[in-house]
């Protein structure tokens, strides 16, 4: 198959993704077909053999023989090319339906993210679809080799011996009940042992996410009693299942050996008889033992074939939990803006995070390349505003414009590729610190691609510190970043979004974590972007403020005041405070720069 699959045309369901394989699974069926065929022909061709070999010309029977040596590498070919084909239709299903769960992931939001752990997901992810691609893999090709199996053995049986095939199946009624009754019990305990590795997999995951934190505020022994606690639950869970299958397979096997014992007993006296007193030739009896052994194993195998089917359907029901979940923003029905200028604007915005109101009628014109601040307190809605102008939460309608149209009349790849979104709790990937600059270029690692980086790093004060790590722009940050400072990350991240060079760039507080001289510096960077794009810069720097057209100061979720810097400072309000105390700030940092140098001498003269 194609390794290039389109997510939005992958059925979700089990019938649906049997019908879209359905050409494998009917090939692998009928090789299946076909090789029970053979083997019947076999075991009416057995009979033939030790019946003449029993008989008067022994020598007669490499005809048979021959037939048989036949029939058995048809038998043989058609087994293998039924395998590859069902196992392989299992695979191009695990395969699709791994596509799909991340296209789905990539939709969802917050809401879906708060309900479901990144533990639980990645266990969706390996041990259900491990699971679903067993299901339709080898539990199809298990039932339907069961089906053959059984119809082509009866015929071979009932032909023979219709008294004997009786007995033989004195223990059926007992296998079906049983067989039943453990499906159900099978389904049960195997949802309990999913969900208990996914709390497992949860905990070790948050773990080494915050491995630094655990350590710091020395807690390893209660992650580890929650670890202990966890594993006990999945060990106990496992053991349940494992204790269930377990019996499973000796209970199934013990009343297939009871039916052999009967066919035995009851064979053997046919047998003494004789074909002319109505019992059964040597022929006859080793035939019917062929069809019995090759009807035996499969029901045995019965019991696996029901643990694997029910271990799918129960991973498949844990993986529709991510596939029917409702994305909380879904595309416009509008098509694709054949050209982005990037003017942005609100018309009574207001939203909130369940029943607490975040942001109350917010209002404002932002033309094509020109740039606005959004300063306010901790708290009071600045990053909300900002990820509402990416429609990265979801944006009530007609409240955000895009070039006048409303963004959530347009598909979501035209708003995010036109909007760029630098956060300001920066995000890592664990590869390299090229790769994380170049994550949005198609070839990151062409040259004019690298070059894009670098110059991207440049804007970004980041380039010095880039080039002096161990391998440089090929240097491994580690999980989220790890092996870098807050302050890089921030910067790194601000790169990633320059080098996709949007039409409006959102800047959520760049320079939280850097210093006053880096500062400066990137406010240089800002200047110049604002002369090639529409930017956005959410802040709480004045001096970064300062050098944006328009400023918006929100508090409580409002807009209190809007204006250039020069306007705001002379009013008697929020921005102005603001302004006076970074003001007091600056001078009480320059002066502490003018004193520091002096601090050493003065307790050089004491010492004296």
């Amino acid at each position: 198959m194609s390794m290039k699959v389109d997510p939005s045309k992958i059925p979700n369901s089990l019938t649906g993704q049997f019908m879209r394989h359905l050409p494998s699974y009917a090939f692998g069926t009928l090789m299946l077909a076909i090789f029970q065929l053979a083997m019947n022909r076999i075991d009416w061709m057995s009979k033939s053999a030790i019946d003449i070999i029993f008989g008067p010309n022994p020598s007669d029977v490499a005809r048979p023989a021959t037939i048989m040596l036949v029939l058995a590498l048809v038998a043989f070919g058609t087994r293998v090319a039924s395998r590859w084909f069902v196992f392989n239709a299992g695979r191009d299903v695990e395969y699709e339906l791994r596509a799909l769960l991340l296209h789905r992931l990539h939709q969802l939001g917050a809401a879906f993210y708060r309900k479901m752990s990144s533990g639980e997901i990645m266990s969706r992810s390996t041990g259900d679809l491990l699971q679903v691609r067993l299901l339709l893999g080898f539990g199809v090709l298990n039932v339907v080799n069961v089906t053959f199996a059984f119809a082509s053995a009866l015929q071979v049986m009932v032909r023979i011996s219709p008294k004997l095939t009786l007995v033989t199946f004195v223990m059926l009624p007992f296998l079906v009940g049983t067989t039943r009754l453990f499906s159900k019990n099978l389904y049960s305990r195997t949802m309990n042992n999913q969900k208990a590795i996914g709390r497992l997999s949860d905990i070790l995951q948050t773990n080494l996410a915050g491995v630094r934190v655990v350590r710091s505020f020395a807690l390893e022994s209660r992650e580890h009693l929650r670890f202990q606690e966890a594993n006990q639950g999945y060990l106990e869970a496992s053991l349940g299942l494992a204790r269930l299958r377990g019996l499973m397979g000796p209970t199934v096997g013990a009343a297939s050996s009871l039916g052999v014992l009967a066919c035995f007993w009851y064979g053997s006296k046919l047998l003494l008889l004789g074909p002319a007193n109505g019992g059964l030739s040597p022929g006859d009896f080793f035939a019917f033992w062929l069809a019995l052994g090759r009807m035996t194993w499969p029901i045995i195998a019965l019991g696996f074939s029901l643990a694997i089917i029910q271990r799918g359907r129960a991973g498949y029901t844990r993986l529709r939990e991510v596939f029917d979940a409702q994305p909380e923003i879904c595309d416009g029905p509008l098509p694709r803006l054949k050209e982005v200028r990037g003017a942005l604007s609100c018309n009574g915005l207001a939203f909130a995070y369940g029943e607490r109101a975040v942001l109350k009628d917010v209002s404002f014109e932002l033309p094509a390349g020109k740039s606005i601040a959004i300063v306010g307190r901790t708290g009071s809605g600045k990053t909300t505003l900002a990820m509402l102008l990416a429609r990265l939460l979801p944006t009530p309608e007609g409240s955000v414009k895009l070039d006048g149209v409303d963004v959530c009349q347009l598909p979501l790849s035209t708003v995010r590729e036109a909007v760029g979104y630098a956060q300001q709790d920066a995000f890592l990937f664990s590869t390299t610190v090229s790769q994380n600059i170049g994550l949005s270029l198609d070839d990151p690692d062409s040259e004019e691609s690298l070059e894009r980086i670098r110059d991207a790093a440049r804007e970004a004060q980041v380039l010095e510190e880039a080039l002096s790590l161990p391998e440089q722009f090929d240097t491994v940050v580690g999980e989220r970043g790890v092996q870098l400072s807050g302050g890089q990350k921030q910067r790194i991240a601000l790169a990633r979004a320059l080098v996709r060079e949007p039409k409006v760039l959102v800047l959520d507080d760049p320079l939280s974590a850097v210093d006053a001289k880096t500062e400066s510096l990137i406010l240089k960077a800002i200047e110049r972007q604002k002369s090639k794009r529409t930017l956005v810069l959410v802040t709480h720097r004045v001096a970064a403020a300062s050098r944006c057209d328009t400023i918006l100061v929100l508090d409580e979720g409002r807009i209190v005041a809007q204006g250039s810097h020069e306007e705001l400072v002379q009013m008697d309000g929020l921005y102005a405070a603001f302004a006076e105390e970074q003001s007091a700030e600056s001078e009480l940092a320059q002066l502490d720069a003018v004193l520091a140098p002096a601090a050493p001498e003065a307790m050089g003269e004491g010492a004296a």
